[in-house]
């Protein structure tokens, strides 16, 4: 999940690497380096840490050259550290390479070199690539590579830069994500758009199984066997200024207060004026096949495997269909029981998580429809699926997902009401309250924002809780799974998640004097049991913060503190109700100093299993 680019023209390389590296940093911020080209050598700077550090470093020894290579590191294989960073060489200083993935077969790789007499200055698997290419080299970079290519197992992303060839690039995808920017006299390689979209909006989306050869004046693609390929075009429409923090301190505050406009643009165009139809083309299945299906598995990871759990709530009360929610990274080693009549829908945001795509690469080989939910538009869960239905959230930075989460619900109830006036489960007037409401949505997300000073208020007080619990029934259990997470990924505070009644089989022995509890109250039918539950808490010492709708005074009888949230329909009530936990996560982090966008050991895109 590292992220990496490369660029050949006239421009400054540390201009354009290290801007682009800049851009990609939420991929990984272990260590960076980046590897120039210029009078006939290869010249490598790279430092353990942010990137300030390279750029620091860069300031005292400049860079200069027409061809470069840029890498920013999640370490997999061997500790963050100078000599693990890339980029890395083989023995002669011939050849420079960045990668983004794993080598599964580096060990057996290593061995076999070290014993030809290569020397390894790193422990990671990349650097065993550098020595086969060395090894391997027969004069042609390009063929070389193919060759090279034979020889590695995993998944991985791979940049490559010679002496022998100042004029070329040459970069080989295999599973992980790469794409190629086009411009006039120069061109690009880099994990994602945001590390180019400042000098180019033309793109060759690289697929699995694909070379490149990049040269000043244009780009080859071919297939990892040599054999031409023809590539279109994919021009990028959105704005760079959307990648950017536009006047907020962090990436994640900016992309929580983007979450009205977020669902706004990924309900547009899919309700009908009327409110009485979603329309969903892109899902390219007719009433027949939706009434076809008998079982429907849910297959994710992280904030989108909670997204997942909602989902199935709303399918099996709209559509009743039974659903299954998944951890993709146990999905299939656990031989699932599928047949021709079961659909997977795989969620993802980035549209690059290893766990979810081979999840997805295994039921496409037992001939298993595969509905992607990400949002990216050509990513590898958007390419390989039946069919995709994006989440218009835009670019999200942070590594804490927001606005991916609650437009990934927003996708899931459109599937869900679909499914059901497909299937006749859903009476055409309830589907009309439902799709009404989830067009209001955007008006309540906006007034929830306006709970933040509270939030900040209460997160300020409880900054230094050593354990914070969540509690909710229903579907608000699947909300307090998310709140948890991300209080832990950002805060680092220690934070569990419960269905409220299951406190009394054992989790009450860890509620004690002061320890905050975040108590979910947005479900009518299951309102009382959770007050009964609060009070629970209350009489172990707990300081309960308590959510719920307006309306609902009389919470305040059993907790300390109340948020009231503006009234949706209960099942639409998540997209509502996470807010508040996000701006908790964010205000804890921030009140505790914490790097709020690159918290430890956390990478925004998993590409690695």
């Amino acid at each position: 999940m590292c992220g990496i680019v490369g660029y050949i023209g006239p421009r400054n390389v540390k201009d354009v690497v290290v801007g682009g590296l800049a851009k990609l940093e939420y991929r990984g911020y272990d260590s960076a380096g980046v590897a120039a080209l210029a009078d006939g050598n290869i010249r490598i700077v790279k430092a353990v840490g942010r990137l300030s550090n390279l750029e620091e470093k860069l300031a005292e020894m400049p860079i200069s050259g027409h061809i470069a290579i840029g890498h920013t590191r999640w370490a997999t294989h061997g500790k963050p550290s100078d000599e693990n960073a890339h980029p890395h060489q083989d023995c002669s200083g011939r050849f420079a390479i960045v990668h983004n993935g794993i080598v599964e077969n580096y060990l057996s790789l290593r061995e076999e070199l070290m014993a030809l007499g290569h020397e390894f200055r790193s422990e990671t698997d990349t650097e065993v690539v550098a020595h086969l290419i060395e090894e391997m080299y027969n004069g042609d970079l390009f063929e070389t590579m193919i060759a090279v290519g034979k020889r590695i197992r995993g998944a991985y992303a791979l940049v490559v830069m010679a002496k022998d060839h100042p004029d070329e690039i040459v970069a080989v995808r295999r599973a992980s994500p790469m794409i190629i920017g086009l411009g006039e006299k120069e061109n690009f390689v880099a994990s994602d758009i945001p590390a180019i979209l400042e000098y180019t909006r033309d793109i060759y989306v690289m697929e699995d199984g694909e070379m490149a050869v990049l040269r000043r004046d244009g780009v080859e693609c071919f297939t990892m066997d040599g054999e031409p390929v023809k590539k279109d075009v994919y021009h990028v429409t959105w704005d760079a200024v959307s990648a950017e923090r536009g006047g907020y301190p962090h990436f994640m505050l900016k992309e929580i207060h983007e979450q009205p406009r977020a669902v706004r643009d990924t309900l547009r165009g899919r309700v009908s004026d009327d409110l009485s139809r979603v329309e969903l083309p892109e899902l390219g299945l007719q009433d027949e096949d939706i009434q076809a299906i008998d079982r429907i598995h849910i297959v994710a990871c992280g904030t989108s495997w909670h997204a997942g759990l909602v989902g199935k709530a709303a399918i099996e009360a709209f559509a009743r269909i039974p659903v299954n929610v998944e951890i993709a990274s146990e999905y299939r080693y656990s031989d699932p029981i599928v047949t021709d009549r079961t659909l997977v829908i795989a969620i993802t945001q980035s549209g690059e998580t290893a766990d979810t795509l081979a999840a997805m690469r295994e039921m496409k080989k037992r001939g298993v429809r595969v509905v992607a939910i990400t949002n990216v538009v050509g990513s590898s869960a958007a390419r390989e699926a039946d069919s995709t239905i994006i989440t218009w959230a835009g670019p999200e930075i942070a590594v804490a997902s927001t606005k991916a989460y609650t437009t990934q619900l927003v996708a899931l109830y459109l599937l869900a009401v679909r499914f059901g006036l497909s299937r006749g489960t859903l009476a055409e007037e309830k589907a009309r309250e439902v799709l009404a409401a989830l067009d209001d949505l955007p008006q309540v997300v906006e007034q929830v924002l306006d709970t933040a000073p509270q939030i900040e208020s209460f997160a300020k007080r409880y900054k230094d809780a050593h354990d914070t619990f969540f509690i909710g029934r229903g579907i608000d259990y699947a909300v307090s799974l998310e709140g948890a997470l991300k209080l832990k990924e950002i805060s680092y505070i220690h934070a569990e998640a419960y269905a409220a009644g299951e406190l009394k089989h054992g989790t009450l022995a860890l509620i004690t004097d002061g320890v905050p509890v975040i108590a979910l109250a947005m479900q009518p039918e299951l309102y009382e049991k959770t007050l009964s539950n609060i009070v629970e808490v209350k009489a172990r010492g707990a300081f309960v913060l308590g959510l719920t709708w307006v309306g609902n005074e009389d919470l305040e009888k059993t907790v300390d503190e109340v948020i009231y949230l503006p009234k949706t329909m209960p099942l639409l009530a998540p997209v509502a109700a996470v807010i508040p936990l996000q701006l908790l996560a964010y205000y804890a982090a921030v009140a505790r100093g914490n790097d709020v966008d690159k918290p430890r050991n956390l990478a925004k895109s998993v590409t690695v299993e």
